[in-house]
């Protein structure tokens, strides 16, 4: 049992949500997929996102939605994990933070709706609302463009020559048709939505003395 005045546990579930629910715009917390970013300000470069062992580029592992409405710089705050998968690595983290006031110029003063938007689609948006171009593979910022379309963006050569591998080497002389055709890299972790619950939300109810007592002589014990 908590100690009085200690704040409650929280623990978080991963749980399968529709594509429009771990966008940007509705603030997620999230395992897997590509890292919801809240605008350009402070991404971490390729630089950054590469393992310290093997050099290699970072997968997003995680985010967790957790504003510091006492600072009106974090209004709206992301942690976000990334982690190095290639063996023998595979212990290599690192933890950034995106966050904005909550006034600014991508969102709503408002809480998102908890309506799905008109539009249905299930596109992979690569571009923030601040403009800035994210990597097709991983969707971490990306500097680096296709020398021969200039549409597609990639954080490291690494990447750009995966995606070309996959797909983009026949897509690539069709400019209008491959930003939604995003093929599977096998890069990025499964997606599923984290849904945060109070640890006294989730435990079950204590029977009292009594009623075991009847439960346990109908169970003929």
């Amino acid at each position: 049992m908590a100690a009085a005045g200690a704040r409650p546990v929280e623990l978080g579930f991963a749980e399968s949500a529709p594509a429009w629910r771990l966008r940007s715009e509705q603030f997620p917390s999230k395992v897997g997929g590509r890292p919801a970013w809240l605008g350009a300000a402070g991404l971490p470069g390729p630089r950054a996102l590469a393992c310290a062992l093997c050099g290699r580029p970072l997968s997003f592992l995680l985010q967790v939605y957790a504003p510091l409405p006492g600072r009106a710089d974090a209004f709206h705050r992301g942690i976000f994990l990334f982690c190095c998968r290639e063996p023998p690595c595979c212990a290599g983290l690192r933890v950034f933070r995106n966050q904005l006031p909550r006034k600014n110029d991508f969102y709503s003063y408002e809480p998102p709706s908890e309506n799905p938007p008109p539009e249905t689609g299930e596109s992979v948006c690569l571009q923030l609302k601040s403009g800035a171009h994210l990597c097709r593979v991983c969707g971490c910022l990306g500097p680096k463009t296709c020398s021969r379309c200039h549409k597609a963006y990639y954080c490291s050569k690494e990447h750009q020559t995966l995606d070309w591998r996959l797909g983009h080497k026949q897509t690539c002389a069709q400019p209008d048709h491959f930003d939604h055709i995003i093929p599977d890299h096998n890069f990025l972790f499964p997606e599923f939505e984290i849904v945060i619950e109070t640890e006294e939300e989730i435990m079950p109810e204590v029977v009292e003395k009594e009623d075991y007592s009847e439960i346990t002589g109908s169970m003929g014990i």
